[in-house]
């Protein structure tokens, strides 16, 4: 019995090492498993494979372009003015966790590739038995599965710190494997009005947030026609004269960011940049002879790069997998989706709308962080590139598609000011913050807090109760539109009829 259960270990520990927390490869099977299911000759379920592989590799070299080149700036300001802060950034999340879960529970990182499993089975699960859960979509995004299992297994432990092994991995596989099914099934309709029937979900760190943005500017869209204003989308806006140069993407973004991140370039100064050069070997940072305002130019327009680059990726992959899905979906997941990484969103809609959510939930980062040092908060935040433009930028972009310019504006101003304020009190309040990172996206300043707060004072029957909520959640979508609720990912065309009916 111990040598089978070695051997599944080694079998799943290989899988999970090499294609389900590897993205592009986890796309890749996914896509080949869909084709070779629906019949498909096997020179195109290869080829399938490598389209999908090396789109999504091509994503990821414009995200990790933009982490890569903006991260050290913003985490700069902690350098520079000597502050003792947490940032928040997945990685530096996953970091903190790592650090301290030995010296806080005496537990070992190890249990969270488990806790992995566990969930990821549970999704599945939910979503075989959709007839009764009413959840349609797949988190498959697992680089951001690694992140959460890690920050979700600490506050459980904050909770429960004398709880089993065996039991928080089951406790927490369960939790964790409802918020990835139903936090990626709430994406759902409002990504397909998005994408036009695009065949996927959001499955990120965000997805509550996405259902809320999206709630928000529809509740901003009707008071707009009550007042009998019309909402002006970002794409409806002719700007006059010389400002009509950024009615271009790449220009826009360009000029914006040149702005942006040159003003703090310049607060850090060319030594610190001089200092990265030396420290990173050469790979990043300026060179003791450079001039500074053409690093500042070109760290500033690659953002405009990367932004093509990402989005590049995404039509190259989501094409395949959208045709592909179909045939696990007929097969094995009838009526789901697979829930993907939230940059695939950033190819539709209005370009510019991921430029302005992006700076608008940087000035509600900024302006909190601000307010946080004048108060003399016990924890200082540094905003972390990763929260600061993937939460806000999708948001810009569902806000701008749903209710126009306006809410693309305000919704991500408030974004950015929530996830401040709210990492700032968990990070405190868990212990996180003392090993100077938390995961700080919007579900998880938001809708975890909560949660762990719950399970903190009420204790088993917290988890009860956080369980039933999650539960209770697709099962009120359901009821909202019976006879749209599946129609919508089966068969979006005739959805589409049917809502412009009504």
């Amino acid at each position: 019995m111990d040598n089978f259960l070695s051997i599944l270990m080694k079998i799943w520990d290989y899988f999970a090492t090499n294609i389900l927390t590897q993205p592009a490869y986890m796309i890749g099977f996914i896509v080949l498993l869909g084709y070779i299911l629906e019949k498909k000759p096997i020179y195109e379920s290869i080829a399938g494979f490598m389209k999908a592989v090396i789109g999504y590799m091509i994503l990821m070299v414009g995200s990790g372009g933009l982490v890569n080149s903006f991260r050290p700036i913003l985490t700069g300001l902690k350098t520079r003015f000597h502050l003792t802060a947490t940032v928040i950034d997945p990685y530096f999340g996953q970091n903190a966790v790592t650090d301290g879960v030995v010296k806080t529970f005496g537990r070992t990182f190890g249990d969270v590739m488990l806790l992995l499993l566990f969930a990821f089975v549970f999704n599945i699960i939910l979503v075989r038995f959709q007839k009764f859960t009413k959840l349609r979509s797949v988190f498959t995004t697992g680089n951001v599965q690694v992140q959460q299992a890690a920050t979700a297994f600490w506050l459980l432990l904050f909770c429960f710190p004398k709880m089993g092994r065996m039991e928080v991995l089951l406790v927490m596989g369960v939790i964790l494997g409802l918020y990835w099914a139903v936090g990626s099934n709430m994406t759902i309709r409002y990504t397909q009005d998005l994408t036009d029937g695009g065949g996927f979900a959001v499955a990120h760190q965000q997805m509550f947030g996405i259902a809320l943005v999206s709630w928000l500017a529809d509740k901003i869209k009707k008071h707009d026609e009550k007042t009998q204003k019309k909402a002006k989308r970002l794409e409806d806006i002719e700007l006059p004269g010389f400002l009509k140069i950024f009615n271009e993407n790449m220009v826009a973004t360009g000029i914006l960011m040149l702005f942006f991140f040159g003003i703090i370039m310049l607060v850090l100064g060319r030594p610190y940049f001089n200092e990265i050069y030396v420290t990173s070997k050469g790979t990043s940072g300026l060179a003791p002879g450079g001039s500074f305002l053409f690093y500042i130019l070109t760290t500033s327009l690659g953002f405009a790069v990367n932004l093509a680059i990402l989005q590049l990726g995404v039509r190259t992959f989501v094409g395949e997998l959208t045709e592909s899905f179909s045939g696990i979906s007929d097969k094995l997941l009838p009526g789901s989706v697979p829930g993907i990484d939230v940059a695939a969103t950033f190819a539709f809609g209005e370009p510019n709308a991921v430029t302005i959510g992006f700076l608008f939930g940087a000035l509600g980062q900024f302006l909190t962080i601000g307010a946080l040092i004048v108060l003399h908060s016990p924890t200082i935040i540094i905003a972390g590139f990763i929260p600061l433009f993937f939460d806000n930028a999708a948001f810009g972009v569902y806000a701008n598609k749903r209710a126009g310019a306006k809410a693309a504006m305000i919704l991500p101003f408030i974004s950015g000011m929530i996830q401040v304020l709210g990492a700032a009190f968990i990070a405190s309040w868990v212990g996180l913050a003392k090993f100077g990172g938390y995961l700080g996206m919007f579900d998880w300043d938001t809708l975890w807090p909560v949660f762990t707060a719950i399970m903190k004072y009420l204790g088993i029957a917290g988890i009860v109760i956080v369980i039933i909520i999650l539960v209770v959640i697709p099962q009120l979508e359901y009821r909202k539109d019976p006879k749209n609720y599946f129609l919508m990912v089966t068969d979006y065309d005739k959805y589409k009829e049917n809502v412009i009916k009504k």
